[in-house]
């Protein structure tokens, strides 16, 4: 037996609750341990391995860039950053970009550029939402909702407030003059993968128009092709102005991205924003893989495994209604909200069957896996989640 646990203990702060196994390798959907167990992975480095593990032509990018530099610092031009976000831009339907290293520093930087953009002691307030997850920086955490989070580590950015999800009312009732920008995830993820109403969208963007405020789409879970669109904006009819995109785009390493439109172009002058990590050459080397293949049908594959699994779930919802509250998301982005039986020994009895899922909005179990699973696999997990739910 390894000695890991022990270690951690002694030289980490407690600030991760880790599954009681060492991992060893990971090969397509799959993780085995060292000592030789194989478990389905259905979390999928939380939405992040959307090729899945040992992909060969992301590790042929990475090897490949390493051989060349592995860092020079944004000083210099780099076509490994110029390449991938030509592809970027163009998939996601945006003009401009600058590239980070995580999602939360993306949406600190989407904080300061709607700060710049209107450059006023009015128009000021930035509206999020309720279940929404954001980030653990400061600026992102002060648009973050969950008490969990947020608990003793105040105080937070002034001018910042939530509304109900979904709630066109309270838009209506709190968006004016003073909004500078609402933030949100069209489907939100840490939440418990609540997905926008159309309604509420289409309101948002009537209220967009007559008071002119930014919205701001987090689209770090819900992008790279999880939900069967490359964007989860992309399956509604909204202006977006900034985009924030991270987690799957980098190919397993980290890189994120803050979108914009034209006419945001020249908010930023040189030395106004930056940072050191921000478009690593080998992570936009294995991102613009992620951007290729999903182009080369591993998004179709989220949508059709997506909404094979989600009917198959639902199936099991209509025999056991008293335990399944609801069945929802988009894609390979799917949320299973349980009642009746506790959602956590949901989660462990899938892991004593070597199926690896999470909770979400603490009674949502949460499915993010590699967007290359097959119809197989998924049956692998319908199969153990029926028999773990009858038994629950």
């Amino acid at each position: 037996m390894s000695d890991i646990f022990e270690r951690e203990k002694k030289l980490f702060f407690p600030t991760y609750k880790r599954l009681p196994i060492e991992i060893d390798r990971g090969e397509g959907v799959y993780l085995f341990t060292k000592t030789g167990d194989r478990y389905l992975d259905l979390i999928g480095g939380l939405a992040v391995n959307v090729l899945g593990y040992a992909n060969k032509k992301v590790r042929t990018a990475i090897l490949n860039q390493i051989d060349k530099f592995n860092h020079l610092s944004n000083f210099f031009y780099q076509d490994t950053q110029a390449d991938f976000a030509e592809k970027l831009l163009e998939f996601a339907g945006f003009e401009r970009v600058f590239l980070a290293s995580t999602g939360t520093e993306s949406i600190e930087g989407a904080i300061k550029l709607t700060r710049k953009h209107f450059k006023s002691d009015k128009k000021v307030n930035l509206i999020s939402f309720t279940g929404g997850f954001h980030g653990r920086t400061y600026g992102s955490l002060s648009l973050t909702y969950k008490d969990k989070f947020r608990k003793d580590h105040e105080p937070f950015l002034p001018f910042t407030k939530f509304l109900p999800y979904n709630s066109i009312k309270d838009l209506e009732d709190n968006v004016d003059e003073e909004t500078a920008a609402v933030f949100l995830e069209f489907i939100q993820g840490e939440g418990g993968v609540n997905v926008a109403d159309v309604g509420f969208i289409d309101k948002l963007q009537e209220l967009k128009d007559k008071y002119k405020f930014l919205i701001v789409s987090d689209c770090i879970q819900c992008g790279a092709g999880r939900t069967g669109k490359f964007l989860s904006i992309h399956h509604f009819n909204v202006n977006v102005d900034i985009c924030v995109v991270a987690k799957g785009i980098g190919g397993g390493l980290p890189l994120s991205a803050i979108m914009a439109k034209e006419y945001l172009s020249d908010c930023w002058k040189i030395g106004e924003h930056g940072t050191t990590f921000g478009g690593n050459p080998v992570a936009c080397a294995a991102g613009s893989v992620v951007l290729d293949e999903l182009q080369n049908g591993v998004m179709d594959n989220a949508s059709v495994i997506g909404d094979y699994l989600k009917s198959k779930l639902l199936d099991i919802q209509k025999k056991f209604p008293e335990k399944l509250k609801d069945v929802r998301g988009l894609g390979l982005m799917l949320g299973i909200e349980v009642q009746n039986v506790n959602p956590s020994e949901v989660v462990n009895k899938l892991f004593d069957n070597k199926i690896l899922v999470n909770l979400a909005g603490d009674k949502v179990v949460r499915l993010l896996p590699p967007l290359i699973i097959n119809k197989e696999e998924a049956d692998i997990f319908l199969y153990f989640f029926e028999k773990v739910i009858e038994n629950a």
